[in-house]
């Protein structure tokens, strides 16, 4: 009786997953992706707003953003057109009147999130290939040509350097090379005295790699402190750098290392302090992005063939011959040629309008001086 009583029991607190309530497994859903979406923007790649002018607005929100499409995210926060719609909530509709006056985006390579404490916003980093604002700087190049704006995009790893307008003059003793940035950490007034190296070496590859490129940021803020002037003239500017560092000590020491955790440390602090100088000088009038990437991913390309081994096509992106896609001048063009036509088809009915209608006695020399010819003879 009693083991019969038992059985009765248990089977009554048995339930089948569809006996659930249905608010707890609408609960337990919303759980589920909420946790997801903080872990996407937490454990991935991201993209950090560091500073922003109150009329550039960035909304809060873990919206992803694709790595190809950071140039086109920078144009439109400086107020410039682009060839395609970015479709993406995160950026706010801004001012007509109001542009920011610059533009400064740091790339950091070998770690997807540092601690910025204060950051505005923060994304999750989707498909993060090598990108350039190579196009932006055109576009600058095109709209204020008269007015010299400053661009300076710097890969001290790779040494690569790109300076247009006033950068030649202003950043004209920065060191870009790494043989000039580690003569410039041995002079006074280098980080390497007045920051908290603690595990980090002064003879190690990868240390002063990660410290000269620490030293660019306080040369390149030393500089604009130099030249207040630059803020105010009529054109925005443009600065870019890539910094390789820490990647750098993640390979040689690994991200578990003092070395690492000393170093992400430093470059938090250097970044915020970035973001202030440049802030400062350009009146709050400054859009401050930071990328953190653990590794960038190859880029998509296609293999070649011969083209004897198949027909060549007129567009080899489509597969399926179909026509390019217009680009963003096309409305110009159409509205030129549009109104174009109008007017001189208003002007033909018009002069034919009054050449039907005109008297040649009265309207038409010609027929004057006949007439008077003719009533003298």
């Amino acid at each position: 009786m009693a083991s019969r009583s038992c059985h009765v029991t248990c089977v009554a607190r048995k339930r089948s997953p569809s006996e659930n309530p249905p608010e707890m497994n609408r609960a337990i859903i919303s759980a589920v992706f909420a946790l997801l979406s903080v872990l996407s923007g937490v454990l991935g790649d991201s993209l950090t707003i560091l500073r922003s002018p109150h009329y550039v607005t960035f909304r809060d929100g873990q919206w992803p953003i694709s790595g190809e499409k950071i140039p086109d995210l920078v144009a439109l926060t400086m107020g410039f057109s682009i060839r395609e719609d970015l479709d993406w909530p995160g950026l706010s509709i801004g001012s007509l009147f109001q542009r920011p006056r610059a533009n400064a985006l740091i790339v950091v390579r070998g770690m997807d999130s540092l601690d910025l404490p204060k950051n505005l916003s923060s994304y999750p980093l989707e498909n993060p290939v090598p990108f350039t604002l190579d196009s932006v700087a055109n576009t600058m190049h095109t709209l204020f040509a008269d007015s010299t704006p400053v661009v300076l995009q710097l890969a001290p790893s790779e040494e690569r350097l790109y300076m247009m307008g006033m950068a030649n003059t202003v950043f004209e003793d920065l060191p870009v090379t790494l043989q000039q940035i580690r003569g410039r950490l041995s002079q006074d007034g280098s980080v390497l005295t007045s920051l908290p190296l603690v595990s980090l070496s002064r003879s190690n590859e990868a240390d002063l790699l990660f410290l000269s490129e620490v030293q660019v940021l306080y040369d390149i803020s030393a500089l604009l402190q130099k030249h207040k002037h630059l803020a105010k003239d009529p054109a925005p500017d443009l600065y870019s750098l890539e910094l390789a560092g820490l990647e750098e000590i993640a390979r040689r020491y690994g991200t578990d290392s003092p070395q690492f955790l000393d170093a992400t440390r430093v470059l938090a602090s250097a970044l915020q302090k970035f973001a202030d100088d440049i802030s400062n000088i350009y009146g709050n009038n400054a859009v401050v992005e930071v990328v953190t990437v653990k590794s960038f991913e190859a880029p998509l390309t296609r293999k070649s063939r011969s083209i004897l081994e198949s027909k060549q096509i007129s567009n080899p992106a489509s597969p399926y011959n179909l026509a390019y896609k217009y680009n963003f001048e096309y409305a110009v063009i159409f509205n030129i040629v549009l109104w174009l036509m109008i007017i001189l088809a208003l002007a033909v009915i018009a002069i034919s309008y009054n050449l039907w209608n005109m008297d040649p006695g009265y309207d038409s020399i010609i027929y004057r001086m006949t007439n008077q010819k003719i009533r003298i003879d």
